[in-house]
């Protein structure tokens, strides 16, 4: 029955640890809105800079170098294109390069390793390279220094024949491996293209006197378009720039001789 306003009326107070927990608690959810809204700007804020800190290919900011900067700095150096390497090989050689700059640093990088490889210490071997990598008209005159430097006494000095073949037992290594390519010189009919290098030299075995030890250079070739490729015309070696050597335990004859035969190499494009 409803109480008229005349009639007393008695309030009760319950202790506060009997209070009804349905009733909700205005001074603990606004410290924790306040925290979620600060989670919430931070995250932003990290995913702002994120994108922002994003280097992509021919991006360089409006300084126009901000990317190459950022790979200078880490010491990464020009990334690939990611164009794939060709898919067509002459004697053995990757040929039939794109018509461009990174074509023709593509070109010079597998032409180094070739220039570098066990083959050029034979003399039919050697021939086929030259042929195969040349320009018509630069053939004669490469062949004649090439092999000049690569027969004979260089022969002689690492232990081979004179038809470049290893002593029985032994296993000669020559490998060039390229660590990176930047051109000098452009046109659309002429390249000039320089290729950093470490390599690997000498004889394998357990007798050798001459144990295989690598060494770093930097090849400068001369590249000429021709027949639908790149071929070369010139070249040029200087030492260096060599790195400090690592403190490494050198491996053994047979962990040389065991890699060699194992690991094959690689085509290289950019």
């Amino acid at each position: 029955m409803p109480l008229s306003d005349d009639q007393p009326r008695t309030r009760t107070r319950l202790p506060v640890g009997e209070q009804s927990s349905a009733q909700p608690n205005h001074r603990q959810t606004r410290p924790l809105r306040a925290l979620l809204a600060v989670l919430v700007v931070v995250t932003l804020l990290v995913v702002a800079v994120a994108i922002a800190n994003r280097a992509t290919p021919g991006t360089g900011g409006t300084g126009g170098g901000g990317a190459s900067a950022d790979r200078a700095a880490s010491g990464a150096g020009p990334a690939p294109s990611g164009d794939q390497p060709v898919g067509t090989t002459a004697n053995g050689i990757p040929t039939g390069y794109p018509h461009t700059e990174p074509g023709a640093q593509s070109a010079a990088t597998n032409y180094a390793v070739a220039l570098g490889s066990a083959d050029m210490f034979r003399t039919d071997s050697r021939h086929g390279i030259v042929a195969t990598i040349a320009d018509p008209g630069a053939v004669a005159g490469l062949q004649g220094r090439l092999d000049q430097g690569f027969g004979g006494d260089t022969a002689t000095r690492y232990g081979l024949d004179t038809q470049g073949r290893a002593p029985k037992g032994l296993t000669f290594v020559s490998r060039t491996v390229p660590v990176g390519a930047r051109s000098t010189g452009y046109s659309d009919g002429d390249a000039k293209v320089e290729v950093w290098c470490t390599g690997l030299t000498g004889l394998a075995g357990e007798r050798s006197v001459q144990p295989v030890t690598t060494n770093w250079f930097t090849l400068t070739l001369s590249l000429h378009w021709t027949g639908g490729d790149w071929k070369l015309t010139d070249y040029s070696s200087r030492q260096g720039p060599a790195p400090v050597p690592a403190d490494q335990q050198a491996a053994t004859a047979d962990e040389i001789t065991g890699a060699v035969q194992q690991f094959g190499g690689f085509r290289f494009a950019r």
